[in-house]
């Protein structure tokens, strides 16, 4: 173990599996103090226990909770802030696709809460802790499936027309855009916020759905990388002094490069952000 990170307080969600398990790994070599949050309380036990054994850093907690519930998401951020004065990092990685349109308690469609509305909102629910500790980091886990999205603001959540691909390229397209604004927002307050491309990942990703998703996520599985290799530019984003300063990009390979032009659209960005504040309220 490094001490690269040592005193560094991250808070990694979707830390139990793929990406997310690796990079939480990645920080915990470094140093970091880890809160890992997971939906499901067995395996985000095993899976702190797992990442302190591998990593030698005993400094590996967890917080319960099903981020596609906004009640959930505010529960968590109390918890958090209860139990910790500060975050150094807040990584958002939680994410998932949904063959069939599914609604969750609140009666969001579930990709577009879980994807974008629970980052959306625990971010802002955290950002007085990441202000209060800055220099602090914000890294969102988007994906190159951004560029096949669109926004509809009169079919955010699938109402008229669902696909799951369509929603799921929608809210990574969202996670940028909401990326761009919040960066804005931050300027000088020693908080930066990128987002990134981890690359097409070999995770259990995409296996909670039945169909054509399963189906093209198991023929695509030969020529994916793997979990290691989609964390770096995570772990990057959230550890390298090289990008200490740096806020408002989109990164792959642990290099900035350009997302679509749609993501770079200000007023669109401005627009999502008023109704992700509306449909968070």
């Amino acid at each position: 173990m490094s001490q690269e990170m040592q005193s560094k307080l991250c808070l990694v969600t979707g830390a139990t599996l793929g990406i997310g398990k690796e990079t939480a790994l990645g920080l915990a070599r470094k140093g970091a103090h880890l809160v890992l949050v997971g939906r499901d309380a067995a395996r985000t036990r095993e899976t702190a226990a797992w990442i302190a054994k591998e990593s030698g850093n005993p400094q590996v907690d967890l917080l319960i909770a099903d981020l596609s519930s906004q009640a959930e998401v505010r529960r968590l951020a109390a918890e958090f802030k209860h139990k910790y004065p500060r975050l150094d990092v807040l990584l958002n990685n939680a994410g998932a696709i949904f063959t069939r349109r599914e609604t969750t308690v609140e009666g969001f469609e579930r990709t577009w809460a879980l994807n974008h509305l629970a980052e959306f909102l625990l971010t802002h629910l955290l950002l007085d802790t990441l202000e209060r500790s800055a220099p602090a980091r914000i890294v969102n886990v988007a994906s190159t499936a951004h560029t096949r999205g669109t926004i509809d603001f009169d079919n955010l959540q699938g109402e008229k027309k669902y696909s799951g691909i369509a929603a799921y390229a929608r809210s990574k397209l969202a996670n940028i855009l909401f990326t761009y604004a919040l960066a804005r927002r931050l300027a000088g307050k020693g908080v930066t916020a990128n987002c990134l491309h981890p690359g097409v990942v070999a995770t259990g990703f995409g296996h909670n759905t039945p169909g054509l998703v399963k189906t093209l996520a198991g023929l695509a599985r030969p020529f994916m990388t793997t979990p290691e290799k989609g964390a770096e530019t995570s772990i990057y984003l959230a550890s390298s002094p090289d990008v200490a300063d740096i806020s408002g990009k989109y990164f792959a390979k642990r290099k900035p490069i350009a997302s679509s032009k749609l993501s770079y659209d200000e007023a669109l960005q401005e627009r999502l952000w008023e109704v992700s504040e509306k449909q968070t309220a």
